[in-house]
Parts: C-alpha cells; sequence; structure tokens
C-alpha cells in the first residue's frame, strides 16, 4: 500500500481479528459493489499497555511502517494521540473529551491547517445502553464527525461475531491516514 492509494480511497472498511494477547486490524479498500477489496493497512495492538502506541504497516508480516498513533501520557482519561507517519512527522492527532463521553462518546480530532473536527456517538439511547447494561456492550454504533457544521467522515460499527467498520470519508481534504488511525482507536480506545 502506498499513502496515494489509501488518499484516493473514499470509503473504507476496519475489521479486527481476535487473538489472545494482542488485537489486529486489518484496514481494507472498498470495492464498487461495496464489497471488501484488498488490504491497504495491518496493525496491531497490545492489550494493557501502560502508554499506548498502535503502528499500522503495509502487510500482516509488519515488513514496512506506514504510519501510527501513540499516548503522549500513560493511561489517561483525556489523553492525547498523536498521529504520525513512518518518519515521525506528525499527520494531526485525537483526543477523547471525557466529560462529554460519560454518556456519549465524543473525540475532537486535529489536522494541521484543516481546523478541529468533533466526532460523536449519534444514537444517545445506543450510547447509554452500551454504557450501563454490560451484556448490551456489543451494540453496533455510529459516529459522525464534523468540521463546524459541515461532515468531514462517519464511522460506523456493523452487526457481527468480528468488529466491522465502515468509514465514509465526506471531505476529499482530510488525510485518510488520520482518519483509518481514529476508526481504528474507536475500536481499540473505546471502552477507556
Amino acid at each position: 500500500m502506498t499513502t496515494d492509494t489509501l488518499q484516493a480511497q473514499h470509503q473504507l472498511i476496519v475489521r479486527q481479528r481476535v487473538r489472545l494477547m494482542v488485537n489486529q486490524y486489518e484496514i481494507h479498500a472498498v470495492a464498487p459493489d461495496g464489497s471488501e477489496a484488498g488490504v491497504l493497512a495491518f496493525a496491531q495492538q497490545k492489550r494493557m499497555a501502560f502508554k499506548e502506541q498502535v503502528t499500522l504497516y503495509t502487510d500482516e508480516q509488519k515488513t514496512t511502517p506506514v504510519f501510527g498513533f501513540k499516548a503522549r501520557q500513560r493511561m489517561d482519561l483525556g489523553a492525547t494521540y498523536d498521529v504520525t507517519d513512518a518518519n515521525g512527522t506528525a499527520i494531526g492527532l485525537f483526543r477523547k473529551n471525557w466529560k462529554e463521553s460519560l454518556l456519549r462518546s465524543t473525540w475532537h480530532l486535529e489536522q494541521p491547517g484543516h481546523g478541529e473536527m468533533v466526532g460523536r456517538e449519534t444514537n444517545m439511547v445506543v450510547a447509554v445502553l452500551r454504557r450501563f447494561v454490560e451484556s448490551l456492550s456489543w451494540l453496533p454504533y455510529h459516529f459522525e464527525f464534523v468540521l463546524g457544521e459541515r461532515p468531514a467522515f462517519s464511522v460506523q460499527k456493523k452487526w457481527g461475531l468480528r468488529d466491522k467498520y465502515v468509514v465514509t470519508v465526506h471531505d476529499p481534504q482530510l488525510d485518510r491516514r488520520l482518519v483509518a488511525a481514529m476508526a481504528v482507536a474507536l475500536d481499540a480506545l473505546q471502552g477507556r
């Protein structure tokens, strides 16, 4: 995968693989019929890490890093995560607004020169049920990220045995690496 290939995508599918000690994710392109096309990136996250870091690679063998995100602080409710390319150059950042997230998860996402985007769960009932009824934490959810009043992108968790997310990019100026990092983070960090 090249950055240009990823940047050309208007929709992505993110799938979580279930493994014993790690979370793994595949980011797929989307074919014209809506099905999964080739794998664009592969990520792995250690569970129970004190300082979150996720690197996305071109393939499952993890030979070539493409981009990633890393927490600035150790286990903090309002931690900021820096998104960087393979050389460590800043792509953007995101952080969870923990006060607003008590009832409905809210994230802030920034891309240099583009302004701050805010993403919230769209269904308040589902958000509350997922928080306060443990047996319903599997319910699918939908996030809309907006830049001011304009839609930027959305992430929708689908029904299924494995976590699957459909990411739709509305703003062509968004760096898809930042969008893909946020989509992986929604799964990897949402419960914190």
